[in-house]
C-alpha cells in the first residue's frame, strides 16, 4: 500500500478482477494521491462482502464527512460479483461505458459506488457470441487520449482480446482462448513430459518461437499434428539441446504454436502497412510484438495499467456532477 495524499481525496478508481483488487486514490485533477491493491477478487468473495473488502482497503484515505464516488471496472459487475452490470452490446462508443454502470445498494454512506458493465456481441449470421469486461475499460483509456482512435487492438492474456475501433467506438471483437490452452497443453497433455520453462531469454528459444509462429499461421490446418510433433522431437531430435534447455526451447516452440493459430485468425485479411495496438502486461506484449514482427507487422505499446486507469478517470469524467 502506498500513499502519497498531500492534496484531498476527490474520487477512487478501482480494478477488481477475478483473482485480486486494486485500488488508486485520486484528486480533482486526475492524479493519483494513494494506491493499494489485495488477493480478494471475485472468486474470494461473496456479495455481501465486497463493501467490507472496499471499506477496508480504501478506509484510510476516506474523508471524515463527505460522500466518495468509487468507480469500478472488472469482475465486480459479473453476474457472479458484487452486482451484475449488465453488457453493453456493440457498436458502443467507449466514451460512454458509464451510461451502463449500476449502483449497488451500501450498508454504509461513506461511498458512492458504480460497477462499469462489460461488451457483449451477437452475430446471428455467424452465431459468433462473445463477452468482454475489463478490458472495455483498457480500451477506454487508450481512446482517452486519442478520442478518434480507430485500427486493430490486441489485449494479450489468458483470454486474448482483439478489438476492431472506429472512431473511438468499438465496433467487433473476438477472444482468443490461446493462453489457457497453452497452459492445458503444457501441463495436462501427453507434452507435460516435454514442456519446460518458458521464458524466451536465449536465442534458441526465440528462434523456435519465431519458427513456429511462422509455421503455423501460414498452414494453421496443421497446428494438431505439429503439437504432438512437439512429443515427437523431444524423444528423437539429437540436435536439440540436453537439460533444462531442451524443456524451455519446446516450450517456446509450443508457444509460437498457439500464439501463430491465434494470429492466423485475428490479422487474417489485415493490410501488413496498418500497425496493430498492444495493451497489456509488458512482457506478453514484447512476446506478441515478436510474433507479429515475424509475419510482417509492426506494433504500438500501451500499458496496461495506464490504459485501465485512463479508462477508470474517462467514464469518472462522463458521469453526471
Amino acid at each position: 500500500m502506498t500513499n502519497e495524499q498531500s492534496r484531498p481525496l476527490a474520487w477512487v478508481a478501482v480494478d477488481w478482477g477475478s483473482s485480486n483488487l486494486r485500488a488508486w486514490g485520486m484528486d480533482q485533477q486526475g492524479n493519483v494521491i494513494a494506491q493499494s491493491s489485495s488477493d480478494k477478487g471475485m472468486l474470494s468473495l461473496k456479495p455481501d462482502e465486497y463493501e467490507a473488502e472496499l471499506l477496508h482497503l480504501i478506509s484510510p484515505w476516506l474523508p471524515a464527512s463527505s460522500r466518495v464516488e468509487v468507480m469500478v471496472c472488472g469482475m465486480a459487475g459479473a453476474r457472479q460479483g458484487w452486482q451484475e452490470a449488465a453488457y453493453l452490446p456493440v457498436p458502443t462508443p467507449l466514451g460512454q461505458l458509464s451510461q451502463g454502470a449500476v449502483m449497488p445498494t451500501l450498508t454504509g454512506s461513506q461511498l458512492r459506488v458504480y460497477l462499469l458493465p462489460g461488451l457483449s456481441q451477437t452475430r446471428s449470421d455467424s452465431r459468433h457470441f462473445d463477452v468482454m469486461r475489463g478490458e472495455e475499460t483498457q480500451l477506454a483509456g487508450l481512446v482517452a487520449d486519442t478520442p478518434e482512435f480507430s485500427g486493430l487492438v490486441c489485449l494479450p492474456g489468458t483470454h486474448s482480446k482483439w478489438a476492431t475501433l472506429d472512431s473511438g467506438a468499438i465496433t467487433q471483437f473476438t477472444t482468443y482462448l490461446t493462453g489457457e490452452l497453452y497452459q492445458l497443453l503444457a501441463t495436462q497433455s501427453v507434452l507435460k513430459h516435454s514442456i519446460g520453462s518458458d521464458a524466451l531469454n536465449d536465442s534458441a528459444c526465440r528462434a523456435a518461437f519465431i519458427d513456429a509462429v511462422s509455421e503455423v499461421n501460414a498452414a494453421p490446418e496443421t497446428f494438431s499434428s505439429r503439437l504432438f510433433g512437439l512429443r515427437a522431437q523431444d524423444l528423437l531430435d539429437s540436435e536439440l539441446p540436453v537439460g533444462k534447455t531442451r524443456g524451455a526451447v519446446l516450450a517456446a516452440r509450443l508457444s509460437g504454436l498457439a500464439i501463430g493459430l491465434e494470429l492466423s485468425g485475428a490479422c487474417q485479411s489485415r493490410p501488413s502497412d496498418e500497425p496493430i495496438t498492444l495493451i497489456g502486461n509488458q512482457a506478453l506484449c514484447q512476446r506478441y510484438t515478436m510474433a507479429l514482427n515475424a509475419i510482417g507487422y509492426q506494433t504500438h505499446y500501451l500499458d496496461g495499467d495506464t490504459a485501465v486507469l485512463a479508462g477508470l478517470k474517462l467514464a469518472h469524467q462522463a458521469l453526471p456532477h
